[in-house]
Protein backbone atom coordinates (compact mmCIF):
# COMPACT_ATOMS: atom_id res chain seq x y z
CA UNK A 1 0.00 0.00 0.00
CA UNK A 2 1.30 3.27 -0.65
CA UNK A 3 2.19 6.06 1.46
CA UNK A 4 -0.40 8.39 0.30
CA UNK A 5 -3.29 5.47 0.45
CA UNK A 6 -1.82 4.78 4.04
CA UNK A 7 -2.68 8.70 4.82
CA UNK A 8 -6.28 8.78 3.90
CA UNK A 9 -7.34 5.18 4.98
CA UNK A 10 -5.87 6.07 8.34
CA UNK A 11 -8.64 9.47 8.54
CA UNK A 12 -11.40 6.15 9.07
CA UNK A 13 -10.86 6.35 12.96
CA UNK A 14 -12.55 9.74 14.89
CA UNK A 15 -12.50 9.97 18.87
CA UNK A 16 -15.14 12.40 18.13
CA UNK A 17 -18.31 11.40 21.13
CA UNK A 18 -22.44 10.97 19.99
CA UNK A 19 -23.48 14.09 20.83
CA UNK A 20 -27.26 13.18 22.30
CA UNK A 21 -30.08 15.59 21.49
CA UNK A 22 -30.53 18.54 23.70
CA UNK A 23 -33.67 18.44 25.81
CA UNK A 24 -36.03 21.43 25.23
CA UNK A 25 -36.09 23.29 28.51
CA UNK A 26 -39.24 25.14 27.52
CA UNK A 27 -42.61 24.54 26.68
CA UNK A 28 -44.14 22.82 23.75
CA UNK A 29 -46.28 25.64 22.95
CA UNK A 30 -46.38 29.46 24.14
CA UNK A 31 -48.48 30.84 26.89
CA UNK A 32 -51.81 32.88 26.18
CA UNK A 33 -52.91 33.59 22.60
CA UNK A 34 -50.44 32.97 19.83
CA UNK A 35 -52.98 33.92 17.07
CA UNK A 36 -51.98 36.17 13.99
CA UNK A 37 -53.00 36.41 10.00
CA UNK A 38 -49.42 35.57 8.54
CA UNK A 39 -46.48 33.19 9.21
CA UNK A 40 -43.46 34.35 10.88
CA UNK A 41 -41.43 33.25 7.39
CA UNK A 42 -42.75 36.17 5.57
CA UNK A 43 -39.80 38.30 4.12
CA UNK A 44 -39.63 41.73 5.25
CA UNK A 45 -40.24 43.11 2.31
CA UNK A 46 -43.91 41.81 2.95
CA UNK A 47 -43.86 42.32 6.92
CA UNK A 48 -43.20 46.03 6.79
CA UNK A 49 -46.27 47.24 5.03
CA UNK A 50 -44.95 51.29 4.99
CA UNK A 51 -42.85 52.63 1.87
CA UNK A 52 -41.33 54.63 3.35
CA UNK A 53 -39.61 52.37 6.06
CA UNK A 54 -38.73 49.19 3.32
CA UNK A 55 -36.24 52.21 1.61
CA UNK A 56 -34.71 52.55 5.10
CA UNK A 57 -34.56 48.60 5.97
CA UNK A 58 -32.97 48.45 2.09
CA UNK A 59 -30.52 51.54 2.75
CA UNK A 60 -29.33 49.49 5.97
CA UNK A 61 -28.77 46.07 4.84
CA UNK A 62 -26.56 47.20 2.47
CA UNK A 63 -24.36 50.17 3.68
CA UNK A 64 -24.11 49.59 7.64
CA UNK A 65 -21.06 48.85 9.08
CA UNK A 66 -21.90 46.55 11.63
CA UNK A 67 -23.55 44.50 9.32
CA UNK A 68 -20.18 44.49 7.16
CA UNK A 69 -18.43 43.51 9.71
CA UNK A 70 -20.38 40.63 10.54
CA UNK A 71 -19.91 39.54 6.73
CA UNK A 72 -16.52 40.32 6.56
CA UNK A 73 -16.49 37.54 9.80
CA UNK A 74 -17.60 34.96 8.18
CA UNK A 75 -15.50 35.44 5.06
CA UNK A 76 -12.91 35.23 7.78
CA UNK A 77 -13.97 32.19 9.47
CA UNK A 78 -14.30 30.50 5.67
CA UNK A 79 -10.96 31.02 5.06
CA UNK A 80 -9.79 29.56 8.77
CA UNK A 81 -12.35 26.74 7.87
CA UNK A 82 -10.15 26.59 4.49
CA UNK A 83 -7.01 26.37 6.18
CA UNK A 84 -7.83 23.57 8.74
CA UNK A 85 -8.80 21.59 5.48
CA UNK A 86 -5.76 21.54 3.74
CA UNK A 87 -4.04 19.63 6.85
CA UNK A 88 -6.00 16.79 5.96
CA UNK A 89 -3.67 16.49 2.79
CA UNK A 90 0.01 16.28 2.27
CA UNK A 91 1.49 19.26 1.72
CA UNK A 92 4.07 18.24 -1.50
CA UNK A 93 7.40 21.03 -2.08
CA UNK A 94 9.71 21.16 -5.22
CA UNK A 95 13.34 22.39 -4.19
CA UNK A 96 16.06 23.09 -6.66
CA UNK A 97 19.40 24.25 -4.85
CA UNK A 98 22.39 25.46 -6.91
CA UNK A 99 25.50 25.48 -4.75
CA UNK A 100 28.87 27.50 -5.46
CA UNK A 101 31.67 27.24 -3.08
CA UNK A 102 35.71 28.16 -2.85
CA UNK A 103 38.05 26.69 -0.65
CA UNK A 104 41.72 25.70 -0.23
CA UNK A 105 43.28 22.55 -2.09
CA UNK A 106 45.67 20.10 -0.22
CA UNK A 107 49.07 21.01 0.98
CA UNK A 108 50.47 18.74 -1.14
CA UNK A 109 48.60 19.83 -4.12
CA UNK A 110 50.09 23.53 -3.84
CA UNK A 111 47.56 24.78 -1.70
CA UNK A 112 45.82 26.98 -4.35
CA UNK A 113 42.19 27.58 -4.06
CA UNK A 114 39.75 25.39 -5.26
CA UNK A 115 36.40 26.01 -6.80
CA UNK A 116 33.33 23.54 -6.97
CA UNK A 117 29.83 23.34 -7.36
CA UNK A 118 26.51 20.98 -6.90
CA UNK A 119 22.56 21.11 -8.11
CA UNK A 120 19.95 19.36 -6.49
CA UNK A 121 16.51 18.76 -7.11
CA UNK A 122 14.13 17.34 -5.30
CA UNK A 123 10.49 16.77 -4.44
CA UNK A 124 8.50 15.53 -1.52
CA UNK A 125 6.66 15.29 1.36
CA UNK A 126 7.00 18.28 3.93
CA UNK A 127 6.11 17.06 7.49
CA UNK A 128 2.79 15.14 7.16
CA UNK A 129 1.12 13.78 9.85
CA UNK A 130 -1.07 10.78 9.41
CA UNK A 131 -4.45 11.48 10.34
CA UNK A 132 -4.43 7.51 12.70
CA UNK A 133 -6.88 8.83 15.55
CA UNK A 134 -8.93 11.52 13.46
CA UNK A 135 -7.16 14.91 15.50
CA UNK A 136 -7.07 16.22 12.42
CA UNK A 137 -10.30 15.61 10.85
CA UNK A 138 -11.92 16.67 14.46
CA UNK A 139 -9.88 19.95 14.58
CA UNK A 140 -11.28 20.45 10.83
CA UNK A 141 -15.09 19.60 11.78
CA UNK A 142 -15.02 22.14 14.42
CA UNK A 143 -13.72 24.66 12.42
CA UNK A 144 -16.68 24.05 10.18
CA UNK A 145 -18.95 24.38 12.76
CA UNK A 146 -17.70 27.85 13.78
CA UNK A 147 -17.75 28.66 10.52
CA UNK A 148 -21.82 27.92 10.32
CA UNK A 149 -21.89 29.76 13.90
CA UNK A 150 -20.13 32.47 12.75
CA UNK A 151 -22.59 32.97 9.54
CA UNK A 152 -25.66 32.56 11.84
CA UNK A 153 -24.35 35.58 13.86
CA UNK A 154 -24.51 37.32 11.04
CA UNK A 155 -28.35 36.50 9.81
CA UNK A 156 -28.44 37.16 13.67
CA UNK A 157 -27.19 40.89 12.81
CA UNK A 158 -28.98 41.16 9.96
CA UNK A 159 -32.35 40.90 12.16
CA UNK A 160 -31.25 42.72 14.85
CA UNK A 161 -30.52 45.95 12.45
CA UNK A 162 -33.84 45.97 10.83
CA UNK A 163 -35.41 45.69 13.98
CA UNK A 164 -33.88 48.45 15.14
CA UNK A 165 -34.07 50.43 11.93
CA UNK A 166 -38.04 49.62 12.30
CA UNK A 167 -38.05 50.71 16.12
CA UNK A 168 -36.41 53.81 15.09
CA UNK A 169 -38.85 54.83 12.03
CA UNK A 170 -42.14 54.23 14.35
CA UNK A 171 -40.91 56.13 17.04
CA UNK A 172 -39.78 59.02 14.46
CA UNK A 173 -43.63 58.69 13.46
CA UNK A 174 -45.30 58.94 16.83
CA UNK A 175 -42.94 62.20 17.32
CA UNK A 176 -44.25 63.54 14.16
CA UNK A 177 -48.02 63.44 15.22
CA UNK A 178 -47.22 64.31 18.45
CA UNK A 179 -45.41 67.58 16.70
CA UNK A 180 -48.56 68.01 14.44
CA UNK A 181 -50.74 67.73 17.91
CA UNK A 182 -49.05 69.37 20.10
CA UNK A 183 -48.76 72.09 17.25
CA UNK A 184 -52.05 72.16 17.28
CA UNK A 185 -52.88 72.66 21.13
CA UNK A 186 -50.19 75.49 21.18
CA UNK A 187 -51.74 77.44 18.16
CA UNK A 188 -55.28 77.11 20.23
CA UNK A 189 -53.55 78.49 23.46
CA UNK A 190 -51.97 81.76 22.13
CA UNK A 191 -55.39 82.13 20.22
CA UNK A 192 -57.06 81.79 23.43
CA UNK A 193 -54.39 83.69 25.59
CA UNK A 194 -54.75 86.70 23.13
CA UNK A 195 -58.38 87.08 23.58
CA UNK A 196 -57.97 86.32 27.47
CA UNK A 197 -55.47 89.04 27.81
CA UNK A 198 -57.76 92.00 25.44
CA UNK A 199 -60.50 90.81 28.38
CA UNK A 200 -58.02 90.73 31.30
CA UNK A 201 -57.55 94.14 29.71
CA UNK A 202 -60.73 95.15 29.65
CA UNK A 203 -61.82 93.95 33.26
CA UNK A 204 -64.08 90.67 32.43
CA UNK A 205 -61.38 88.19 33.42
CA UNK A 206 -59.32 87.60 36.63
CA UNK A 207 -55.69 87.57 36.56
CA UNK A 208 -55.95 84.05 37.27
CA UNK A 209 -57.34 82.84 34.52
CA UNK A 210 -54.95 84.78 32.36
CA UNK A 211 -51.93 83.50 34.02
CA UNK A 212 -53.32 79.48 34.04
CA UNK A 213 -53.72 80.43 29.82
CA UNK A 214 -49.72 81.92 29.86
CA UNK A 215 -48.96 78.32 31.86
CA UNK A 216 -50.18 76.00 29.13
CA UNK A 217 -49.28 77.90 26.25
CA UNK A 218 -45.47 77.66 27.91
CA UNK A 219 -45.72 74.15 28.64
CA UNK A 220 -47.27 73.49 24.99
CA UNK A 221 -44.41 75.68 23.24
CA UNK A 222 -41.79 73.37 25.58
CA UNK A 223 -42.78 70.23 24.76
CA UNK A 224 -43.06 71.56 21.05
CA UNK A 225 -39.30 72.22 21.10
CA UNK A 226 -38.86 69.03 22.71
CA UNK A 227 -40.48 67.17 20.29
CA UNK A 228 -38.46 68.52 17.34
CA UNK A 229 -35.33 68.16 19.36
CA UNK A 230 -36.22 64.31 19.81
CA UNK A 231 -36.82 64.00 15.88
CA UNK A 232 -33.67 64.97 14.96
CA UNK A 233 -31.86 62.81 17.28
CA UNK A 234 -34.24 59.93 15.26
CA UNK A 235 -33.11 61.09 12.33
CA UNK A 236 -29.30 60.80 13.28
CA UNK A 237 -30.20 57.75 14.42
CA UNK A 238 -31.87 56.39 11.06
CA UNK A 239 -29.00 57.98 9.29
CA UNK A 240 -26.30 55.83 11.54
CA UNK A 241 -28.23 52.66 10.87
CA UNK A 242 -28.10 53.30 7.15
CA UNK A 243 -24.59 53.86 6.80
CA UNK A 244 -24.34 57.48 5.41
CA UNK A 245 -26.88 60.28 4.74
CA UNK A 246 -30.50 59.60 4.53
CA UNK A 247 -31.70 59.09 0.76
CA UNK A 248 -33.03 62.00 -0.60
CA UNK A 249 -35.97 60.77 -2.58
CA UNK A 250 -38.03 58.88 0.25
CA UNK A 251 -41.40 57.64 -0.19
CA UNK A 252 -44.09 59.34 1.83
CA UNK A 253 -44.82 57.63 5.59
CA UNK A 254 -47.73 56.50 6.83
CA UNK A 255 -49.34 57.19 10.18
CA UNK A 256 -49.38 54.55 13.72
CA UNK A 257 -53.02 54.25 13.00
CA UNK A 258 -52.96 53.22 9.52
CA UNK A 259 -51.48 49.58 8.79
CA UNK A 260 -47.32 49.64 8.63
CA UNK A 261 -46.52 46.09 9.98
CA UNK A 262 -48.60 43.01 9.39
CA UNK A 263 -49.67 40.22 12.41
CA UNK A 264 -47.71 37.20 12.46
CA UNK A 265 -48.76 34.54 14.72
CA UNK A 266 -46.41 32.40 16.65
CA UNK A 267 -46.63 28.74 15.96
CA UNK A 268 -45.19 26.43 18.25
CA UNK A 269 -42.00 27.16 20.26
CA UNK A 270 -40.15 24.17 18.59
CA UNK A 271 -40.10 26.30 15.52
CA UNK A 272 -37.37 28.75 17.39
CA UNK A 273 -34.96 25.85 16.91
CA UNK A 274 -34.61 26.24 12.87
CA UNK A 275 -35.66 30.09 12.62
CA UNK A 276 -33.91 32.09 14.98
CA UNK A 277 -30.31 32.42 14.30
CA UNK A 278 -28.77 33.03 17.68
CA UNK A 279 -30.26 29.39 18.68
CA UNK A 280 -28.84 27.71 15.50
CA UNK A 281 -25.41 29.94 16.58
CA UNK A 282 -25.51 28.37 19.82
CA UNK A 283 -26.27 24.81 18.71
CA UNK A 284 -22.48 25.27 15.88
CA UNK A 285 -20.87 26.37 18.97
CA UNK A 286 -22.15 23.36 20.59
CA UNK A 287 -20.84 21.00 17.77
CA UNK A 288 -17.85 22.79 17.06
CA UNK A 289 -16.90 22.29 21.24
CA UNK A 290 -17.85 18.51 20.61
CA UNK A 291 -15.42 18.24 17.72
CA UNK A 292 -12.83 19.76 19.99
CA UNK A 293 -12.87 16.91 22.31
CA UNK A 294 -12.15 14.02 19.83
CA UNK A 295 -8.97 16.17 18.84
CA UNK A 296 -8.26 16.45 22.87
CA UNK A 297 -8.31 12.49 22.51
CA UNK A 298 -6.71 12.35 19.87
CA UNK A 299 -3.22 13.86 21.44
CA UNK A 300 -3.47 11.08 24.41
CA UNK A 301 -2.56 8.71 21.19
CA UNK A 302 1.00 8.10 18.87
CA UNK A 303 1.44 10.48 16.08
CA UNK A 304 3.06 9.79 13.12
CA UNK A 305 4.70 12.19 10.68
CA UNK A 306 6.67 11.19 7.26
CA UNK A 307 8.75 13.30 5.29
CA UNK A 308 9.87 11.52 2.24
CA UNK A 309 11.43 13.20 -0.98
CA UNK A 310 12.98 12.07 -4.09
CA UNK A 311 15.11 13.71 -6.88
CA UNK A 312 18.54 14.33 -8.39
CA UNK A 313 22.15 15.23 -7.24
CA UNK A 314 25.00 16.71 -9.16
CA UNK A 315 28.03 18.51 -9.66
CA UNK A 316 27.14 19.90 -13.41
CA UNK A 317 24.22 21.05 -14.39
CA UNK A 318 24.39 19.35 -17.30
CA UNK A 319 24.94 16.06 -15.58
CA UNK A 320 22.08 16.52 -12.89
CA UNK A 321 19.13 13.97 -14.36
CA UNK A 322 21.86 11.36 -15.64
CA UNK A 323 21.70 8.16 -14.96
CA UNK A 324 23.23 7.63 -10.89
CA UNK A 325 22.37 11.23 -9.87
CA UNK A 326 19.33 9.80 -8.24
CA UNK A 327 18.49 10.57 -4.72
CA UNK A 328 15.92 9.87 -1.96
CA UNK A 329 14.66 10.42 1.33
CA UNK A 330 12.22 8.62 3.44
CA UNK A 331 12.14 9.53 7.22
CA UNK A 332 9.22 8.90 9.06
CA UNK A 333 8.64 9.59 13.08
CA UNK A 334 6.63 8.17 15.67
CA UNK A 335 5.55 10.39 18.39
CA UNK A 336 4.05 9.10 22.00
CA UNK A 337 2.82 10.58 25.19
CA UNK A 338 4.58 9.33 27.95
CA UNK A 339 4.79 12.06 29.99
CA UNK A 340 3.47 16.03 30.11
CA UNK A 341 3.38 16.85 33.64
CA UNK A 342 -0.79 16.32 33.07
CA UNK A 343 -1.21 18.91 30.42
CA UNK A 344 -3.07 16.47 28.21
CA UNK A 345 -5.25 15.65 30.66
CA UNK A 346 -6.15 18.94 32.08
CA UNK A 347 -6.54 19.47 27.65
CA UNK A 348 -9.18 16.96 27.40
CA UNK A 349 -10.42 17.63 30.82
CA UNK A 350 -11.56 21.36 29.87
CA UNK A 351 -12.70 20.91 26.39
CA UNK A 352 -15.09 18.48 27.80
CA UNK A 353 -16.12 21.38 30.55
CA UNK A 354 -16.05 23.44 27.34
CA UNK A 355 -18.78 21.38 26.08
CA UNK A 356 -21.08 21.40 29.04
CA UNK A 357 -20.79 25.40 29.01
CA UNK A 358 -21.57 24.87 24.91
CA UNK A 359 -24.97 23.06 26.23
CA UNK A 360 -25.90 25.30 29.17
CA UNK A 361 -25.55 28.55 26.57
CA UNK A 362 -27.80 26.56 23.74
CA UNK A 363 -30.33 25.56 26.38
CA UNK A 364 -30.44 29.46 27.64
CA UNK A 365 -30.96 30.55 23.95
CA UNK A 366 -33.61 28.24 23.66
CA UNK A 367 -35.39 29.94 26.78
CA UNK A 368 -34.64 33.48 26.12
CA UNK A 369 -35.95 33.05 22.41
CA UNK A 370 -39.39 31.54 23.67
CA UNK A 371 -39.38 34.34 26.45
CA UNK A 372 -39.38 37.27 24.13
CA UNK A 373 -41.69 35.27 22.03
CA UNK A 374 -43.72 35.12 24.87
CA UNK A 375 -43.48 38.71 27.04
CA UNK A 376 -44.76 39.92 22.79
CA UNK A 377 -47.51 37.94 23.16
CA UNK A 378 -48.60 38.79 26.61
CA UNK A 379 -47.98 42.65 24.96
CA UNK A 380 -49.86 42.15 21.78
CA UNK A 381 -53.27 41.23 24.21
CA UNK A 382 -52.65 43.84 26.59
CA UNK A 383 -52.12 46.29 23.96
CA UNK A 384 -55.02 45.68 22.25
CA UNK A 385 -57.50 46.06 25.32
CA UNK A 386 -55.56 49.30 25.91
CA UNK A 387 -55.64 50.79 22.66
CA UNK A 388 -59.16 50.03 22.49
CA UNK A 389 -60.25 51.43 25.80
CA UNK A 390 -58.03 54.83 24.92
CA UNK A 391 -59.80 54.98 21.83
CA UNK A 392 -63.09 55.28 23.97
CA UNK A 393 -61.26 57.95 26.24
CA UNK A 394 -60.04 60.38 23.47
CA UNK A 395 -63.79 60.30 22.28
CA UNK A 396 -65.31 60.94 25.64
CA UNK A 397 -62.66 63.47 26.17
CA UNK A 398 -63.69 64.87 23.10
CA UNK A 399 -67.19 65.25 23.35
CA UNK A 400 -66.08 66.95 27.17
CA UNK A 401 -64.19 69.60 25.75
CA UNK A 402 -66.66 70.59 23.13
CA UNK A 403 -69.50 70.67 25.59
CA UNK A 404 -66.79 72.67 28.20
CA UNK A 405 -66.42 75.22 25.28
CA UNK A 406 -69.87 75.41 24.42
CA UNK A 407 -70.85 76.37 28.07
CA UNK A 408 -67.96 78.97 28.25
CA UNK A 409 -69.32 80.55 25.04
CA UNK A 410 -72.49 81.24 26.83
CA UNK A 411 -70.94 82.01 29.90
CA UNK A 412 -72.43 79.22 32.02
CA UNK A 413 -68.85 78.04 33.04
CA UNK A 414 -65.67 79.60 33.39
CA UNK A 415 -62.57 79.30 31.04
CA UNK A 416 -60.75 77.48 33.35
CA UNK A 417 -62.84 74.02 32.82
CA UNK A 418 -62.52 74.26 28.90
CA UNK A 419 -59.19 74.54 29.87
CA UNK A 420 -58.87 71.71 32.46
CA UNK A 421 -61.36 69.68 29.58
CA UNK A 422 -58.24 70.46 26.95
CA UNK A 423 -55.79 69.42 28.86
CA UNK A 424 -57.44 65.90 29.95
CA UNK A 425 -57.99 66.05 25.82
CA UNK A 426 -54.15 66.48 24.65
CA UNK A 427 -52.98 63.61 27.83
CA UNK A 428 -55.57 61.01 26.13
CA UNK A 429 -54.05 61.84 22.81
CA UNK A 430 -50.83 61.42 23.78
CA UNK A 431 -51.22 58.26 25.33
CA UNK A 432 -53.17 56.89 22.63
CA UNK A 433 -50.19 57.93 20.23
CA UNK A 434 -47.58 56.22 22.23
CA UNK A 435 -49.86 52.81 23.24
CA UNK A 436 -50.20 52.79 18.94
CA UNK A 437 -46.61 53.02 18.94
CA UNK A 438 -46.17 50.57 21.44
CA UNK A 439 -48.52 48.24 19.44
CA UNK A 440 -46.15 48.52 16.49
CA UNK A 441 -42.75 48.18 18.07
CA UNK A 442 -44.04 45.07 19.67
CA UNK A 443 -45.42 43.57 16.62
CA UNK A 444 -41.82 44.17 15.06
CA UNK A 445 -40.31 42.69 18.35
CA UNK A 446 -42.16 39.89 18.28
CA UNK A 447 -41.21 39.39 14.27
CA UNK A 448 -37.48 39.38 15.07
CA UNK A 449 -37.92 37.28 18.40
CA UNK A 450 -39.70 34.77 15.93
CA UNK A 451 -36.58 34.42 13.67
CA UNK A 452 -37.52 37.47 10.98
CA UNK A 453 -38.63 35.40 8.28
CA UNK A 454 -34.89 35.13 7.19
Amino acid sequence: MSILALAFLSGACSLIPALDPVASPVSARFPGKTGGEISADIAWQKFFTDPRLRKLVETSLANNRDLRIAALNVEQSRAQYAISRSDLFPSINATGIPQRQRGLGAPGAGGGAIESGSYTVSVGLVSYELDLFGKVRSMNAAALETYFATDAARVGAQISLVAEVANQYLIERALQEQVAFSQQTADGFNTAYDIMKHRFDAGTVSELELSSVEVQRQTARSDLAAFHQRIQEINNSLAFLAGGSLPASLPNGRSLDQVLVADVRAGVSSDLLWRRPDIRQAEHQLRAANANIGAARAQLFPSITLTANGGSASRSLSQLFANGTASWLFAPQINIPIFSGGRNDAGLKSVEVAKQISIATYEKAIQTGFREVADSLAARSGLAERIAATESLVAAQQKRNDLATARYSKGVDSYLEVLTATLDLYTARQTLIQLRLSRAINSVNLYKALGGGW
